[in-house]
Protein backbone atom coordinates (compact mmCIF):
# COMPACT_ATOMS: atom_id res chain seq x y z
CA UNK A 1 0.00 0.00 0.00
CA UNK A 2 1.79 3.36 -0.86
CA UNK A 3 1.92 5.82 1.92
CA UNK A 4 1.26 8.48 -0.49
CA UNK A 5 0.01 9.40 -3.65
CA UNK A 6 1.98 12.76 -4.03
CA UNK A 7 4.30 13.23 -7.56
CA UNK A 8 7.65 14.49 -8.41
CA UNK A 9 9.26 15.29 -11.46
CA UNK A 10 12.54 14.98 -11.43
CA UNK A 11 15.21 16.64 -14.54
CA UNK A 12 18.57 14.49 -14.55
CA UNK A 13 17.16 11.53 -12.95
CA UNK A 14 19.85 9.21 -14.36
CA UNK A 15 22.70 10.29 -11.91
CA UNK A 16 24.19 12.29 -8.91
CA UNK A 17 21.22 13.60 -6.83
CA UNK A 18 18.46 13.12 -9.78
CA UNK A 19 18.66 9.62 -8.80
CA UNK A 20 19.16 9.47 -5.82
CA UNK A 21 15.86 11.94 -5.42
CA UNK A 22 14.55 8.45 -7.59
CA UNK A 23 15.56 6.50 -5.10
CA UNK A 24 14.02 8.08 -2.19
CA UNK A 25 11.35 9.23 -3.29
CA UNK A 26 10.05 5.97 -4.93
CA UNK A 27 11.10 3.93 -1.35
CA UNK A 28 8.57 6.26 -0.14
CA UNK A 29 5.30 5.63 -2.23
CA UNK A 30 5.41 8.67 -4.35
CA UNK A 31 4.86 8.38 -7.80
CA UNK A 32 7.99 9.77 -9.41
CA UNK A 33 8.21 11.10 -12.99
CA UNK A 34 12.28 10.80 -13.87
CA UNK A 35 13.70 12.70 -16.76
CA UNK A 36 17.01 12.33 -18.73
CA UNK A 37 18.52 12.34 -22.39
CA UNK A 38 19.13 8.85 -23.03
CA UNK A 39 17.06 6.08 -21.10
CA UNK A 40 18.55 3.49 -22.69
CA UNK A 41 22.20 4.33 -21.53
CA UNK A 42 20.98 5.05 -18.18
CA UNK A 43 21.38 1.55 -16.50
CA UNK A 44 21.09 2.54 -12.78
CA UNK A 45 17.56 4.85 -13.54
CA UNK A 46 16.30 1.74 -15.72
CA UNK A 47 17.06 -1.10 -12.97
CA UNK A 48 15.60 1.50 -10.18
CA UNK A 49 12.41 1.77 -12.12
CA UNK A 50 12.54 -2.45 -12.47
CA UNK A 51 12.68 -2.23 -8.84
CA UNK A 52 9.65 -0.15 -8.32
CA UNK A 53 7.39 -0.40 -11.36
CA UNK A 54 4.64 0.86 -9.85
CA UNK A 55 6.18 4.14 -8.97
CA UNK A 56 8.55 4.98 -10.98
CA UNK A 57 8.12 6.48 -14.60
CA UNK A 58 10.77 7.23 -17.28
CA UNK A 59 10.82 9.86 -20.11
CA UNK A 60 13.18 10.81 -22.77
CA UNK A 61 13.97 14.49 -21.77
CA UNK A 62 16.75 17.06 -22.82
CA UNK A 63 16.08 19.95 -21.09
CA UNK A 64 18.21 22.50 -23.73
CA UNK A 65 15.07 21.26 -26.15
CA UNK A 66 12.49 24.06 -25.04
CA UNK A 67 10.29 22.24 -28.02
CA UNK A 68 10.89 18.73 -26.13
CA UNK A 69 10.08 20.16 -22.58
CA UNK A 70 6.80 21.44 -24.20
CA UNK A 71 6.12 18.13 -25.98
CA UNK A 72 6.48 16.72 -22.15
CA UNK A 73 4.31 18.81 -20.40
CA UNK A 74 1.26 18.22 -23.12
CA UNK A 75 2.04 14.26 -22.74
CA UNK A 76 1.51 14.52 -18.73
CA UNK A 77 -1.09 17.51 -19.03
CA UNK A 78 -3.72 15.21 -16.71
CA UNK A 79 -1.03 14.35 -14.20
CA UNK A 80 -0.78 16.38 -11.05
CA UNK A 81 2.43 17.47 -9.88
CA UNK A 82 3.63 18.33 -6.31
CA UNK A 83 7.05 19.04 -6.75
CA UNK A 84 8.67 19.89 -9.73
CA UNK A 85 12.54 19.62 -9.26
CA UNK A 86 14.66 21.11 -11.27
CA UNK A 87 18.12 18.96 -10.97
CA UNK A 88 19.99 18.97 -14.50
CA UNK A 89 22.59 21.04 -14.75
CA UNK A 90 26.38 21.53 -16.54
CA UNK A 91 29.84 23.00 -14.87
CA UNK A 92 31.29 24.55 -18.08
CA UNK A 93 34.88 25.38 -17.04
CA UNK A 94 36.05 28.62 -17.07
CA UNK A 95 39.16 30.83 -15.34
CA UNK A 96 40.12 34.06 -16.82
CA UNK A 97 41.88 33.75 -19.85
CA UNK A 98 40.67 30.62 -21.03
CA UNK A 99 36.78 30.62 -21.36
CA UNK A 100 34.80 28.95 -24.19
CA UNK A 101 31.95 31.89 -24.72
CA UNK A 102 29.60 28.74 -26.54
CA UNK A 103 30.29 26.82 -23.19
CA UNK A 104 29.69 29.85 -21.15
CA UNK A 105 26.39 30.07 -23.01
CA UNK A 106 25.18 26.74 -22.93
CA UNK A 107 26.04 26.89 -19.08
CA UNK A 108 23.26 29.59 -18.98
CA UNK A 109 20.66 27.45 -21.21
CA UNK A 110 20.67 24.88 -18.98
CA UNK A 111 21.31 26.17 -15.84
CA UNK A 112 19.21 29.63 -15.95
CA UNK A 113 16.95 29.25 -18.76
CA UNK A 114 16.21 25.46 -18.64
CA UNK A 115 14.35 25.47 -15.28
CA UNK A 116 12.85 28.72 -15.70
CA UNK A 117 11.15 26.60 -19.28
CA UNK A 118 10.48 23.84 -17.24
CA UNK A 119 8.61 25.92 -14.68
CA UNK A 120 6.78 27.71 -17.15
CA UNK A 121 5.49 24.40 -19.02
CA UNK A 122 4.41 22.94 -15.82
CA UNK A 123 2.97 25.26 -13.97
CA UNK A 124 -0.66 23.90 -14.25
CA UNK A 125 0.84 20.80 -13.66
CA UNK A 126 2.00 21.88 -10.23
CA UNK A 127 -1.13 24.40 -9.67
CA UNK A 128 -3.25 21.47 -9.97
CA UNK A 129 -1.35 19.53 -7.00
CA UNK A 130 -2.22 19.29 -3.33
CA UNK A 131 2.02 20.65 -2.37
CA UNK A 132 2.23 22.71 -5.36
CA UNK A 133 5.94 23.54 -5.00
CA UNK A 134 8.84 24.11 -7.68
CA UNK A 135 12.38 23.65 -6.78
CA UNK A 136 15.93 24.47 -8.62
CA UNK A 137 19.41 23.01 -7.75
CA UNK A 138 21.30 25.76 -7.26
CA UNK A 139 24.59 25.63 -5.40
CA UNK A 140 26.93 28.58 -3.20
CA UNK A 141 28.90 29.42 -5.66
CA UNK A 142 26.45 31.62 -7.06
CA UNK A 143 26.17 33.55 -3.71
CA UNK A 144 28.01 36.55 -4.25
CA UNK A 145 28.35 36.78 -0.52
CA UNK A 146 30.28 33.54 -0.52
CA UNK A 147 31.88 34.08 -3.34
CA UNK A 148 35.89 34.20 -1.63
CA UNK A 149 38.30 32.75 -4.44
CA UNK A 150 37.19 33.86 -7.64
CA UNK A 151 37.31 32.20 -10.68
CA UNK A 152 34.29 29.59 -12.04
CA UNK A 153 32.78 32.55 -14.28
CA UNK A 154 30.49 30.79 -16.85
CA UNK A 155 29.45 28.16 -13.37
CA UNK A 156 28.96 30.72 -10.71
CA UNK A 157 27.16 33.37 -13.39
CA UNK A 158 24.65 30.92 -14.38
CA UNK A 159 23.89 29.81 -10.94
CA UNK A 160 23.38 33.59 -9.70
CA UNK A 161 21.28 34.48 -12.79
CA UNK A 162 19.59 30.92 -11.48
CA UNK A 163 18.68 32.28 -7.99
CA UNK A 164 17.58 35.82 -9.63
CA UNK A 165 14.93 33.67 -11.98
CA UNK A 166 13.60 31.66 -8.81
CA UNK A 167 13.46 34.32 -7.04
CA UNK A 168 11.14 36.36 -9.41
CA UNK A 169 9.23 33.19 -10.12
CA UNK A 170 8.04 32.98 -6.40
CA UNK A 171 6.68 36.52 -6.12
CA UNK A 172 5.01 35.97 -9.75
CA UNK A 173 3.46 32.15 -9.00
CA UNK A 174 2.37 33.09 -5.45
CA UNK A 175 -1.44 34.29 -7.27
CA UNK A 176 -1.24 30.32 -8.66
CA UNK A 177 -0.28 29.00 -5.00
CA UNK A 178 2.74 27.29 -6.28
CA UNK A 179 5.57 27.87 -3.65
CA UNK A 180 9.61 28.36 -5.54
CA UNK A 181 12.82 27.19 -3.56
CA UNK A 182 16.58 27.53 -3.91
CA UNK A 183 18.53 24.77 -2.97
CA UNK A 184 21.95 24.01 -1.93
CA UNK A 185 23.18 20.16 -1.97
CA UNK A 186 26.41 21.35 -0.44
CA UNK A 187 29.62 19.66 -2.03
CA UNK A 188 28.75 16.51 -2.84
CA UNK A 189 30.80 13.47 -3.83
CA UNK A 190 28.70 12.37 -7.84
CA UNK A 191 29.95 13.39 -11.18
CA UNK A 192 29.99 16.86 -11.09
CA UNK A 193 31.13 17.15 -7.40
CA UNK A 194 33.82 14.68 -7.46
CA UNK A 195 35.36 12.50 -5.17
CA UNK A 196 36.55 15.02 -2.85
CA UNK A 197 32.83 16.06 -1.82
CA UNK A 198 32.32 16.74 1.63
CA UNK A 199 28.85 14.51 1.93
CA UNK A 200 27.82 11.59 -0.29
CA UNK A 201 24.28 11.95 -2.45
CA UNK A 202 22.35 10.19 0.39
CA UNK A 203 22.91 12.64 3.19
CA UNK A 204 22.33 15.54 0.22
CA UNK A 205 19.25 14.38 -0.78
CA UNK A 206 17.63 13.38 2.52
CA UNK A 207 18.73 17.05 3.96
CA UNK A 208 16.96 18.56 0.31
CA UNK A 209 13.78 16.65 0.74
CA UNK A 210 13.17 18.02 4.52
CA UNK A 211 13.62 21.59 3.41
CA UNK A 212 11.71 20.52 0.48
CA UNK A 213 8.67 19.60 2.64
CA UNK A 214 8.98 22.68 4.40
CA UNK A 215 8.52 24.82 1.73
CA UNK A 216 5.33 26.92 1.49
CA UNK A 217 3.99 30.19 0.00
CA UNK A 218 4.55 32.27 3.47
CA UNK A 219 8.78 31.34 3.12
CA UNK A 220 9.38 30.44 -0.53
CA UNK A 221 12.15 32.42 -2.30
CA UNK A 222 14.39 31.97 0.14
CA UNK A 223 18.07 30.37 -0.96
CA UNK A 224 18.46 27.40 1.45
CA UNK A 225 21.16 24.78 2.21
CA UNK A 226 20.53 21.17 2.60
CA UNK A 227 20.78 21.27 6.02
CA UNK A 228 18.32 23.88 6.47
CA UNK A 229 20.86 26.83 6.72
CA UNK A 230 20.11 29.91 4.64
CA UNK A 231 22.32 31.12 2.66
CA UNK A 232 23.61 34.66 1.60
CA UNK A 233 22.84 36.31 -1.32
Amino acid sequence: MLKTQHKVLITGANRGLGLEFTKQYAADGWQVISCCREPKTAAELMSLASQYPQNIQVYTLDVADFVQIDKLALELKTSKIDVLINNAGVYPESSFGSIDYDEWAYGFKINTMAPYKMTEAFAEHVAASSLKQVVVLSSKMGSMSENTSGGSYAYRTSKTATNMMMKSLSIDLKSKGIACGILHPGWVQTDMGGPNGLINAATSVRGLRQVISELNISNCGRFIAFDGKEIAW
